[in-house]
């Protein structure tokens, strides 16, 4: 059996402020937590990492000083997605410049491609870069849901490797394994249901929660990929409540939270992002408390 290219919690990193600019040292002691913690890779300028308010300048900052840190210790798989194919070229161009281990690439949101559209978007990207892609694919986010049977025509480019898949569709899994071969990345985008998209064959998880708890959620993911399914439902249990709390409110703003309770960074979120909700800050700490972290 092909081993896949990325496996294991990968985590989608936060982007830490101080006074509304990025604050260096803490993304550096994050990243740290992070690698000390077991995860196999991060993503930068995720989703998570707020780069929707990033200036361009800011995005590839954070890229860069991503993988001056990490050395190459773990994998860096650099978002690097837009709604427009020729500004999302050149963000994995930058991405591979930077040498990143591939670029973390969204459907394109707002303007509602096609099936047809979604495939020459990719296809785009695959023809311009020699660089490994992944798609992401967030139908809540974007607007627009990558099938099964595009997703299957991509995996036949050379450059597109994988997938982030935040449906939270379990049987779509399995189907798309049949359907995408069994060296296609397959990676979940929902921490709640992680632990079932690798019992259907994923290789792992892009986490939020891992900000959070990284050696817990790389214990829970390890073990179902070992297939000790007891030990990964015991680590379940422990964390479920966090998985859900941290979207309790707009993310990253609950992440941001717990993170600060933790000593490791500001809450500060960038608007149209607002800080933490005080209604949900005490399931926050609940779930911290259940996770054994507080």
């Amino acid at each position: 059996m092909a081993k896949p290219m990325f496996r294991g919690v990968i985590t989608a990193l936060v982007t830490p402020f101080r006074n509304g600019r990025i604050d260096e040292t803490a993304f550096e002691r994050l990243l740290e937590l992070q690698i000390a913690g077991g995860v196999r890779g991060v993503v930068p300028v995720g989703t998570t990492g707020e780069t929707a308010t990033l200036s361009t300048d800011e995005h590839k900052r954070v890229v860069e000083l991503c993988v001056e840190i990490v050395k190459g210790r773990i994998s860096v798989i650099a978002g690097a997605g837009s709604n427009a194919t020729d500004e999302a070229i050149e963000l994995v161009r930058h991405a591979q410049a930077m040498k990143a281990d591939a670029a973390l690439v969204v459907a394109p949101y707002y303007n509602r491609p096609s099936q047809e559209g979604l495939y020459l978007h990719f296809k785009a990207i695959n023809d311009a870069v020699d660089f490994p892609v992944v798609v992401y694919n967030v139908p809540s986010r974007t607007g627009s849901d990558i099938s099964n049977d595009t997703l299957a025509r991509l995996a036949a480019l050379p450059h597109i490797v994988g997938v982030k898949d935040a449906t939270g569709d379990l049987a779509r899994a399995s189907l798309m394994r049949l359907m995408c071969g069994e060296d296609f990345v397959m990676l979940s985008g929902d921490d709640p249901t992680a632990l079932g998209y690798v019992a259907h064959g994923g290789h792992g998880v892009i986490s939020v929660t891992s900000n959070v708890a990284p050696k817990a959620c790389a214990e829970r993911i390890e073990a179902a990929l070992n297939g000790a399914f007891d030990q990964a439902l015991r680590w379940q249990d422990k964390l479920i409540r966090l998985d859900k709390a941290l979207f309790a409110d707009a993310s990253p703003a609950p992440t941001k939270f717990a993170l600060a309770h933790l000593g490791l960074c500001e809450p500060d979120a960038r608007l149209p992002i607002a800080p933490c909700a005080e209604s949900v800050k005490p399931l926050v700490l609940d779930a911290m408390r259940a996770a054994e972290l507080v």
